[in-house]
């Protein structure tokens, strides 16, 4: 199968196509096309170009297009659609999906979109998934599974599961039940088939399976799946009962968005932006952070102010300065993110004190490699070992600073229950930028004897 490549020329035949309302050849084009794709291409289409096709084509094609569109795109669409149009989108799509989209809309809308849905059930369990945060496992999970009761036999089992497959689009597990509907464990296919068809459930199903609670962030069910190589994993409520299930594809979902907000924090971008977002939205959320970079510079310059007499004497001090700043900033960024990183994959083990032990004992030597180097060129250059050695100096120091604050900022804040991501960017780089220079001109003037 060929590679699906959006290109001007397909983007120009639809419009075309559109214009002369060729509803046969629109049909017959798009229905070939994965959904995904046709998500792609109603993306680059005006509202109403979007909107003509939606209504042209099945519900069972479009209503998973609607999960991989742009947010706003989605957005103008459900606004161009009656309550029912929604209400026919809705019932194609899994119930995770379909709370998803509902959730989007005005309140008042919400309502009539759910008293339009016809499959009575359906409707009841989307209003029940929405009563969970979005970023939660109850916001997460989807209410299609397929579950049997241990006090079933092997041929009753099989007739049920039959039953409930027709509404799961894949059959990950196979869960197990009492009569309360607690979880119990998971059946294997292959035991279910080389088994007696009297046997019991009871007798054949493996208690061993891993669960969340509706309660449980997203960040941990995705820490669980991952860890256990999972594909879906049982939702369970405060009663342990059987609620519902979540698969690897909501998973990646939350890792995307995760790692997205994290890219931003580590950035100095404090809201979720996107690129074709207005100039006043990207203004807020990028305009905290350059400010404080804004004070931070204004502090470093008061700083060297305070040391003039040094610059004057010796003006190699003043070369060195954006080099001891950027070292600084370099390392606290390096030494951040690795944390960061830990923490996200949960591979940070032990006390703050032992992790500050190792990432000093890396500065160090990484310092002093730095600083041998550097003494080397500053002597060689300028035949002035006392400079060359308050730089040197100056330098290896900073860079066991910086280590220690790039360490101890994302593990205190980790404490704290704040995202470790936001230590990774501009407030590391200002916040060592200040203390390397404050660092830099005191050794300086120590070892200088000024």
């Amino acid at each position: 199968m060929t590679p699906f490549k959006l290109t001007d020329e397909l983007i120009s035949q639809i419009e075309t196509l559109i214009e002369k309302k060729s509803e046969g050849q629109l049909r017959d084009l798009l229905m070939e096309l994965h959904y995904a794709d046709i998500a792609e291409i109603v993306n680059e289409l005006d509202l109403e170009e979007a909107t003509y096709l939606f209504k042209l084509l099945d519900s069972e094609k479009t209503s998973d297009t609607l999960t991989e569109l742009d947010d706003d795109v989605r957005e103008q669409i459900l606004q161009n659609l009656s309550a029912k149009e929604i209400a026919e989108e809705i019932e194609e799509l899994d119930t995770d999906d379909a709370a998803d989209i509902i959730a989007e809309l005005p309140e008042e809308r919400q309502e009539k979109v759910i008293q339009q849905i016809e499959d009575e059930e359906h409707a009841a369990e989307i209003v029940e998934l929405m009563r969970y945060d979005e970023d939660t496992a109850g916001g997460l999970m989807a209410k299609e599974l397929v579950s049997v009761n241990e006090n079933w036999n092997v041929l009753k089992c099989v007739k049920e599961m039959r039953v409930q497959a027709e509404n799961v689009t894949r059959v990950h597990s196979i869960y197990v039940v009492d009569d309360q509907g607690k979880l119990k464990g998971r059946l294997s296919l292959k035991d279910l088939l080389t088994t007696s068809t009297t046997a019991q459930i009871r007798d054949v199903y493996i208690p061993k399976v891993d669960s969340v609670s509706v309660h449980d962030k997203g960040e941990e069910v995705a820490r669980i799946m991952s860890k256990y190589d999972l594909e879906a994993i049982p939702v369970v409520d405060e009663m342990h009962r059987l609620v519902g299930r979540i698969t690897i594809d909501d998973i990646v979902d939350v890792i995307k968005e995760e790692a997205e907000k994290d890219y931003q924090l580590a950035a100095g971008i404090t809201k979720d932006v996107e690129a074709d977002d207005s100039i006043l939205e990207l203004t807020r959320a990028r305009l905290p952070w350059l400010f404080l970079g804004l004070m931070g510079g204004v502090g470093a310059a008061l700083i060297m102010g305070g040391f003039e007499e040094i610059l004057e004497k010796h003006a190699i001090i003043f070369f060195f300065t954006p080099l001891i700043a950027a070292m600084a900033g370099n390392v606290g960024v390096q030494s951040a993110a690795i944390i960061v990183q830990g923490l996200a994959n949960d591979d940070i083990k032990g006390s703050i004190s032992n992790r500050l032990i190792k990432e000093m004992s890396l500065a160090m030597l990484n310092g002093i490699i730095l600083a041998v180097v550097l003494l080397v060129v500053t002597w060689v250059w300028k035949s002035n070992f006392d400079s060359a050695l308050a730089i040197s100096v100056s330098l290896f120091i900073v860079i066991i600073v910086a280590g220690i604050i790039g360490t101890f900022i994302p593990l205190f804040l980790n404490r704290r229950g704040i995202d470790p991501a936001i230590a990774t960017g501009p407030f590391i780089t200002t916040s060592n930028d200040i203390f390397g220079i404050l660092i830099y001109f005191w050794i300086a003037k120590l070892i200088l004897n000024i």
